[in-house]
């Protein structure tokens, strides 16, 4: 590259849950800027898990942390053009990416679904999560698995 990487800012953590990641995720959930709205939405969806957790020792913020994880890939297929043909080459993922790819797939799943608000929606979405159901979970499973198949071609790494 030309120009120098450009350096990570610090992030604030949360008001509530004082965590670094809860704040990337709400930055990530966001729309138009409007941070306060998002915080809400992701506050409320928490209580709402809090309500229908029937696990007792764990939070609602645990148990978001847990589905976090299960929906996260471990590898991924990229694309290579080698000789005129293109080959899906599986690699592994960067940690940071891992938590990136994951949490951008629990929100774009929870918009799809069918409940009243945005923060049922999303408690929805985690509660299955974390119990390694519902369509974040099973994006995961599906490249984890085109990742199998086209393992024969992890020679052409890059």
């Amino acid at each position: 590259m030309r120009k120098k990487q450009a350096k990570k800012r610090p992030l604030l953590p949360d008001p509530k849950f004082n965590d670094q990641l809860v704040t990337r995720f709400v930055n990530m959930m966001m729309w138009d800027g409007k941070k306060s709205v998002a915080f809400k939405i992701f506050y409320d969806a928490m209580d709402i898990v809090d309500e229908k957790n029937t696990d007792e020792e764990k939070n609602a913020l645990e148990l978001w942390k847990d589905a976090l994880s299960n929906v996260m890939p471990h590898v991924e297929v990229r694309s290579r053009r080698v000789g005129g043909a293109t080959f899906q080459i599986p690699m592994q993922i960067r940690p940071d990416r891992k938590i990136s790819t994951a949490m951008k797939w629990l929100i774009s799943y929870a918009r799809k679904r069918n409940e009243k608000s945005m923060a049922q929606k999303l408690a929805a979405e985690v509660l299955a999560a974390a119990k390694e159901e519902g369509a974040a979970v099973k994006k995961r499973v599906d490249t984890h698995k085109m990742a199998e198949a086209n393992k024969a071609f992890s020679h052409f790494r890059f």
